[in-house]
């Protein structure tokens, strides 16, 4: 059984292409993002469009290689690869992009890109509690500004920057509701499905448009639940994925879990509930941008060093989604979070006392019976 309401996400994916176009036909300008970083507030403040880039995806990887390293991470290989090959309609509407020092293989390769389009490229710190980052950090939102500022022959101003807040906070609200339905023993909706629709929502343009989407298959969902609807059975294992991000074309781990009889509850990596766990704070006696730094420098991406605030929220979460293990996916010379893996797999298994397992792959099908192999011996060890 499936939510009704996924049809039309389903649809959305070329409908959203639609809608980019026809606002570009209009004159509306469009900023393309990379990652969770980028402060889409200033940006719809600037009277612009936020979009999120293609970047999920093994065909433009080919491509990409021409230029890049093979041994380099498969999203950024894939992000690239959309940009030279002009397959991505979102990079090919965008007018600006942004994009964040995340790790070493991104900033190299924004060097290239930026040969393409116009980049902003922000200083992100490496340590969101150093002394001096969140100076640091509300100054390159201040450069941000005025970047854009002069790109768009704007003026950006506080009262745009608040009304940017309260929707992008109720965007974020609209999508915790999303994911916690998955709260529910057992889930009402595959991680499958979940990790579709919110990864479709980052392509939509119309925010108030995409808010209701997402409340609407929340309440049916809740509805399902309420009515003892799932896909799974009773004793299916409930798995939280954390790592590297995902979405539609790199989404085999969750597809080969579910397909060997887990459910994908909680995702906290990047591309699911990370980004959403804190909200931009809207005192009105707060400044705007020191509030903007605050909240996204606080993203605990593993880029980040320490990175205590990853541990808190897989801790959170496998508390609030009642998990039974924990599965760490690392796209292949991610070195950030291979490292990391070692924090992780120690904090998991003997402060939560949760089975672990660590996965290293790319966006490729070559391993996928390599990794169902080791998937279901996962699963079997949970369920004893």
């Amino acid at each position: 059984m499936r939510p009704e309401s996924m049809k039309i996400f389903d649809d959305l994916r070329n409908l959203n292409v639609l809608t980019i176009q026809n606002a570009k036909k209009n004159g509306e300008k469009v900023v393309g993002c990379y990652c969770t970083y980028s402060p889409q507030e200033l940006i719809l403040a600037a009277g612009a469009h936020s979009v999120t880039l293609c970047g999920t995806r093994q065909e433009p990887v080919a491509a990409a290689e021409r230029d890049l390293p093979r041994n380099l991470c498969p999203l950024i290989k894939s992000s690239y690869g959309f940009a030279i090959t002009g397959k991505c309609p979102y990079f090919e509407a965008a007018d600006l992009l942004v994009a964040e020092t995340t790790c070493d293989g991104k900033k190299k390769m924004y060097e290239l890109m930026g040969k393409i389009k116009p980049m902003h490229v922000m200083n992100l710190p490496q340590s969101a509690n150093s002394e001096g980052a969140l100076e640091q950090w509300t100054q390159e939102m201040h450069r941000f500004k005025a970047w854009l500022e002069q790109k768009f022959a704007v003026r950006i101003t506080e009262e745009d920057i608040r009304k940017a807040i309260k929707l992008m906070n109720r965007e974020r609200n609209a999508l915790r509701r999303l994911h916690a339905v998955t709260k529910f023993k057992p889930s009402p909706i595959t991680g499958v499905d979940l990790l579709v629709s919110v990864w479709t929502k980052g392509f939509n343009v119309n925010k108030e448009e995409g808010i209701k989407l997402v409340e609407d298959l929340a309440a049916e969902v809740e509805a399902m639940a309420a009515r003892g609807e799932s896909p799974f059975t009773a004793d299916a294992p409930r798995i939280l994925l954390t790592g590297c991000p995902v979405g539609f074309g790199s989404e085999k781990v969750v597809r080969l879990l579910e397909e060997s009889g887990a459910s994908v509850v909680a995702f906290e990596n990047c591309s699911g509930y990370k980004s959403l766990d804190r909200l931009v704070d809207e005192d009105p006696n707060k400044d705007v941008m020191v509030a903007l730094a605050e909240k996204y420098l606080n993203i605990p991406c593993s880029c980040m060093t320490p990175n205590q605030g990853r541990l808190e929220l897989i801790g959170k979460l496998a508390k609030e989604y009642e998990v039974d293990g924990v599965v760490d996916l690392t796209w292949q010379a991610c070195h950030t979070y291979n490292v990391e893996a070692f924090v992780i797999r120690d904090y998991v298994q003997k402060q939560l006392n949760l089975p672990y397992m660590h996965l290293e792959t790319d966006y490729s099908e070559s391993d996928v019976e390599q990794l169902r192999v080791r998937v279901q011996a996962f699963l079997e060890l949970i369920q004893g």
